[in-house]
């Protein structure tokens, strides 16, 4: 496996070109010679090279990385000039043409001529300097503030569905609701919710709920609960109901938050070949089914205990503290319940009255008319990964230390007994569960688990391994180091345990802790969850779903 973040720019962009062309071939079961032949002639390759792409392509089940060149970055347009008049191009592109000024291509030409000759350099022709330029990455558009030319969104209506999961819509909120402690049941605040929507039938594909503000980890955790097989799910949750809605999409809609523009989002997308498309600016009904939905889900969480309504005058003097009583766990639940045992069951206005659950299934069956299915990613651990966050370390001879935590594998071992050690290796980790780390192997390009090297220590998240290494620098600790820092989290654990009147604060990372220290990157992508309560839970006493807006 191939780490998206690690692929230079020109040979990511070479591959998106190259999907645009041989993705619609390779969706064939035949591919005539005359298509062919065309794709050779735009691409630039002989038919030969086109045919093994598509191949690739397949064998690959439409991953980008099928399509990479194999070869050096040379070729027409690219590094053929010389080092010292390539260097001087690439600083001037750099220097003034990937800038928020936006100067033009003519002028980028006449600055590029004029300062060859002042370093009697023989100037790169005209047609060079504009070549190199259609081959900026999405960075390089963003730092000129605009998007790149192959993800620039449709002006205009909002765009029509062909069919499940042709197109998704992914937002966040918080969600207007103050949940407790699963302890002493004190309130803690109000969560997170990402969630994506089906726009054909307005199913809801997925959702992740956090204690966190919205990341590129948040998008990444939703997208792979879009992609994970909800069977686990409703069990692990104790529902019994049908939710079949799974799949890769074909397209996300989404807004120009930071999260949603990330090298890690953007790049996991084109891997699996799913377009993103922003929202343009003054175009609010390029998000309105997802925002109407939100709006809908809110509605209905406005029924629990505890709600904060969407303002202060709707809620006046109702105290959302005192009247808290969901735990983080059971408002999951309880949204789970709602959204297969109500939402996808009721008609609505939006799809011509139909159910969304209903048009779901008529769309799979047209599909399947068609000879078409939902496609679905190769690796679904692997998918989750393409989404997690990045960081970069030295292998050392006692393993890697990342953040004051050393991990260690049998299978570093001969990395280690190298005279000549790898330069800093590729790591990604997930937030919520820091005792293993996964490493890309820099010659075979897979991703090795490798855990904790003391094995005894306790899995802790992301958040709370930052409250412990706060702790220390406040006592003004000497040095942190690997046991300081779990002697620290013990402590507060141990604080936490027998605490009665907790701060909001340690309540919110108890319930962090219980909810997402998990084994939450196995074959199925479900987070392991304690069984379920016997306690009975049901949407009983809350006002019945009747509000469905029609958008």
């Amino acid at each position: 496996m191939t780490d998206l973040l690690k692929i230079a720019d020109p040979k990511w962009d070479e591959a998106c070109r190259r999907s645009i062309v041989l993705r619609p071939l390779a969706e064939r079961s035949y591919c005539p010679r005359h298509q062919a032949h065309e794709a050779a002639a735009t691409l630039g390759l002989s038919v030969r090279q086109v045919y093994r792409l598509i191949r690739q392509l397949r064998e690959a089940q439409g991953e980008l990385t099928a399509l990479l060149s194999q070869g050096s970055d040379g070729g027409r347009g690219k590094k053929r000039l010389a080092a010292s008049r390539e260097n001087l191009l690439h600083q001037l592109i750099d220097e003034l043409f990937v800038t928020r000024q936006k100067i033009s291509a003519a002028d980028l030409v006449r600055e590029v001529r004029n300062q060859s000759l002042k370093a009697a350099l023989k100037p790169p022709s005209d047609s060079t300097i504009r070549r190199r330029l259609k081959t900026l990455s999405l960075i390089e558009h963003r730092r000129r503030g605009e998007l790149h030319p192959e993800t620039r969104p449709i002006y205009g209506v909002t765009p029509l569905a062909d069919g499940p999961f042709d197109w998704l819509q992914i937002d966040h909120t918080p969600v207007d609701l103050i949940i407790v402690d699963p302890i002493d049941r004190s309130p803690i605040g109000r969560p997170w919710i990402t969630v994506a929507v089906d726009v054909f039938s307005r199913c809801i594909a997925g959702f992740h709920l956090s204690l966190e503000a919205p990341s590129a980890t948040s998008v990444g955790l939703c997208m792979a609960s879009v992609v994970s097989d909800k069977v686990e799910w409703l069990h692990q949750r104790g529902v019994e109901a049908d939710w079949p809605v799974v799949g890769k999409p074909r397209r996300v809609g989404v807004d120009n938050a930071s999260e949603f523009h990330s090298a890690a989002f953007e790049r996991g997308c084109a891997q699996h070949d799913i377009k993103i498309e922003w929202r343009p600016p003054g175009q609010p009904h390029f998000g309105g089914i997802i925002e109407r939905l939100i709006g809908t889900l809110m509605k209905l969480v406005h029924t629990l205990p505890g709600t904060t309504f969407s303002n202060i005058t709707e809620r006046g003097k109702y105290d959302s503290d005192q009247m808290a009583s969901l735990t983080l766990e059971e408002l999951e639940r309880w949204l789970t319940i709602a959204v297969t045992k109500y939402y996808h069951l009721r008609p609505h206005e939006g799809i011509d009255n139909e159910t969304p659950l209903h048009r779901y299934t008529e769309g799979l069956k047209r599909l399947s008319a068609d000879g078409k299915t939902i496609p679905m990613p190769r690796d679904p651990r692997g998918f989750l990964i393409d989404f997690l966050p990045v960081v970069y370390r030295k292998l050392q001879r006692d393993g890697i230390t990342l953040d004051h935590i050393t991990y260690y594998s049998n299978a570093l071992r001969p990395w280690i007994q190298l005279r000549t050690q790898p330069n800093s290796l590729l790591i990604r980790r997930d937030p919520r569960d820091l005792s293993r780390i996964f490493v890309l192997d820099p010659e075979s390009h897979v991703y090795l688990e490798v855990p904790y090297r003391m094995l005894s220590r306790p899995a802790i998240t992301l958040w709370e391994h930052r409250l412990a290494r706060k702790r220390l620098r406040d006592q003004r600790h000497a040095a942190i180091n690997e046991e300081s820092l779990f002697t620290a989290i013990d402590e507060m654990r141990e604080i936490e345990h027998h605490a009665e009147n907790l701060t909001r604060t340690a309540r919110r990372n108890r319930t962090r802790r219980a909810v997402n220290v998990q084994p939450t990157l196995n074959s199925s992508m479900i987070e392991d969850k304690q069984e379920p309560s016997n306690t009975p839970f049901s949407l009983g006493g809350v006002r019945p779903f009747d509000d469905i807006e029609s958008w």
